[in-house]
């Protein structure tokens, strides 16, 4: 008998249907949290003691901590079988043991998944045949996980995604299977597209809601975006980062499960390591940790007293960013910051008084007010009004 231990997010369970396909009733799927993968291990290898260590057990897409690591290698080293199938960096130090297997990344760059490391894994020691629909499901999975679905526009991995959520784990699995196991290639069918077009629109009016909430502050060294959402972190940390550069990383707070999911779209932030600095862990753009005390206080209660960001005019025609007739910001203290274009450099006026530090570009300058004032875009109509009382004091200096 097999038992498969995985994470219960769409690659987690991407391993439950790959080793499903594979040994068939013969193997034991369970999808745990983060916390709960230990307890359930420690429950295995207690039992495993009555089986004369017959059943083999595969760990996927979750890592065990230092006591159930310390049992494992116990367990194998009496004639048990364990394999842990990973791809998380703060999982590598289980490569020093037989029964670990854990890589981040390909030969060639790409980034891998626990799916696509364990269909890998499966296929290459026999256990069983590849195929065309079980090659694009696991892909799409490998490119949802580690968000490579929208470096490439690769909707059709976001869109397995949120069908993932639209179902319960067990509709979902049964679905996959019998598709996988029936046809030759990967689709959705009509009903399911239907209904993903709805998710979407309903994806969209969420985020821009949640746009409205985020408040922004430091956080040690970095400067963070902060916002309460129970759904669609992926979606919402990528949407956030983008539409505000000059944050370092998006923390999303998750007050019912008690977790901070951690986001960021830069290439020199790694927040995989800022979560390793409260208990947890991920990938270098995409990571979480629990709310434990510190973190309360850090995230929640600081972030608390803070009025969230009022995000940028979208609809102007006059007060566009970067223009030559120069750019109005305000936040939430009303102080105004006009940035204006002089000699090949970039000017900010702050409350009426121009700056000594100029900078080479517009963006440049922008990051400036932004990441240290939380400044906003402000309406035509304001920008216009500022113009008009600018060009009237001025009249009056000529007289």
């Amino acid at each position: 008998m097999y038992h498969l231990y995985s994470h219960n997010d769409l690659d987690g369970v991407g391993c439950g249907i790959v080793a499903k396909l594979a040994f068939g009733k013969d193997v034991e799927v369970r999808y745990n949290s983060v916390n709960g993968l230990n307890a359930q291990v420690q429950y295995f290898l207690e039992k495993a003691k009555e089986s004369n260590r017959q059943d083999a057990l595969f760990i996927t897409d979750l890592a065990v901590n230092e006591e159930n690591e310390e049992r494992l290698n116990e367990y194998v080293h009496a004639g048990g079988k364990v394999k842990l199938i990973d791809h998380h960096k703060t999982a590598l130090h289980l490569n020093e043991h037989e029964w670990g297997f854990v890589q981040v990344e390909y030969d060639d760059g790409r980034l891998t998944s626990a799916t696509s490391l364990l269909y890998g894994y499966l296929v290459e020691n026999g256990f069983m045949k590849p195929t065309n629909a079980l090659d694009q499901f696991t892909e799409l999975v490998r490119q949802y996980d580690t968000w490579e679905w929208e470096r490439y526009d690769q909707k059709q991995a976001k869109r397995l995604n949120d069908l993932f959520f639209l179902l319960s784990i067990d509709e979902f699995e049964a679905k996959m299977i019998q598709r996988l196991s029936t046809h030759d290639e990967f689709f959705f069918d009509d009903f399911e597209e239907k209904l993903l077009d709805l998710e979407d629109e309903k994806i969209e009016r969420y985020l821009r809601r949640k746009k409205r909430e985020m408040v922004q502050t430091f956080v040690h060294e970095h400067c963070v975006g902060i916002v309460h959402a129970e759904s669609y972190h992926s979606e919402l940390g990528n949407r956030l980062g983008k539409d505000n550069p000059h944050l370092d990383y998006i923390a999303i707070l998750s007050m019912g499960s008690k977790r901070v999911s951690l986001r960021t779209i830069h290439d020199y932030i790694d927040v995989s390591e800022i979560a390793g600095r409260y208990g947890g862990g991920g990938h270098a753009k995409a990571s979480g940790c629990s709310i434990t005390d510190e973190v309360y206080e850090l995230f929640v209660a600081e972030a608390f007293r803070i009025d969230p960001v009022r995000p940028d005019a979208f609809r102007n025609i006059y007060n566009l960013k970067g223009s030559a007739n120069g750019s109005l910001y305000e936040n939430r203290a009303q102080m105004r910051f006009f940035l204006f274009p002089l000699d090949n450099e970039w000017n900010i006026q702050i409350n009426g008084e121009t700056q000594d530090e100029t900078f080479a570009a517009f963006e440049e300058a922008e990051w400036f007010i932004k990441r240290n004032y939380a400044a906003s875009l402000v309406r035509d109509e304001v920008f216009v009004a500022f113009l008009a009382e600018n060009l009237k004091l001025a009249n009056q200096h000529r007289k």
